[in-house]
């Protein structure tokens, strides 16, 4: 750290968070939280407001980087996407899957869910979110993943939520003028579910739902590059553009994390 900076005030701000990032003694925080006061659980996941629709889902078909290590070297950021090229539903399913389907749940009081990305305690506060431009099948416009209708299967259905006026002006609003991934055949938007969390770490839970964001992200960009997508994920965004876009109270849920996917042009 510089004394210019120090000296500009910002150190005290600075401090507060690089504290933030350290780990405590995990179990003094969850005394007393609403786990141990036998208050009922959070759900697993949102119940679906609308119709199901169930995405054909045949991974062994869409995966076409099957080597860990290949993955590895050929994970890029992508900014350049072909806007005219339609991604397959079985393409779309496996990203969800990979990236939030649920392989499991266990417990009776305490449900815990299983899923391909790690997750504190299990709780995995998040839920998954996308805006459609071009995908086999589907129209242009807002879904919800619904990773509780298929438990234990390779199977992906998801919910039609709303259109999207003005899809590229609207993406560029949300990611902060990042205009690029207007031109992705979708932009998946995780949202946070905090309490899901807090309910066991009380207020440790913010350190560890940002540690299980990335762990999601991750699954998205590898899965992405598994099937010959780019992807890019984005922590700059517009917090209340993309909460009023995507229905969020900004209290009870909201945006977290962003990435597109989609069929690259080239990449920079």
């Amino acid at each position: 750290m510089t004394n210019d900076v120090r000296n500009e005030g910002v150190w005290e701000e600075i401090k507060v968070k690089r504290d933030f990032m350290m780990s405590p003694d995990f179990s003094s925080h969850m005394e007393g939280s609403d786990q141990q006061k036998k208050l009922p659980q959070p759900p697993l996941s949102f119940d679906k407001k609308n119709e199901a629709i169930e995405l054909a889902a045949d991974f062994e078909s869409v995966v076409c980087n099957a080597a860990y290590s290949d993955l590895l070297d050929i994970r890029r950021s992508v900014r350049v996407y072909d806007s005219d090229a339609v991604m397959s539903q079985s393409q779309l399913a496996f990203l969800l899957w990979s990236s939030q389907g649920i392989q499991e749940v266990r417990g009776k009081n305490t449900l815990a869910s299983f899923r391909p990305v790690a997750s504190a305690g299990a709780r995995h506060p998040f839920e998954t979110y996308f805006i459609v431009r071009s995908v086999e099948g589907l129209r242009p416009g807002l879904y919800r993943y619904l990773p509780l209708e298929h438990v234990g299967e390779k199977r992906v259905s998801v919910e039609f939520i709303k259109e999207i006026e003005n899809h590229d002006d609207c993406i560029s609003d949300m990611l902060s003028g990042q205009r690029f991934a207007a031109g992705a055949q979708v932009v998946i938007a995780l949202s946070c579910v905090p309490y899901r969390t807090e309910w066991r770490y009380t207020h440790m839970a913010h350190r560890v739902m940002l540690m299980d964001a990335g762990h999601v992200g991750q699954n998205w960009m590898l899965s992405a590059a598994a099937m010959g997508l780019g992807s890019c994920c984005f922590a700059a965004y517009d917090q209340k553009v993309c909460d009023d876009v995507l229905g969020f109270d900004g209290l009870e849920e909201y945006m977290v994390y962003a990435c597109c996917v989609g069929q690259a042009k080239s990449q920079i």
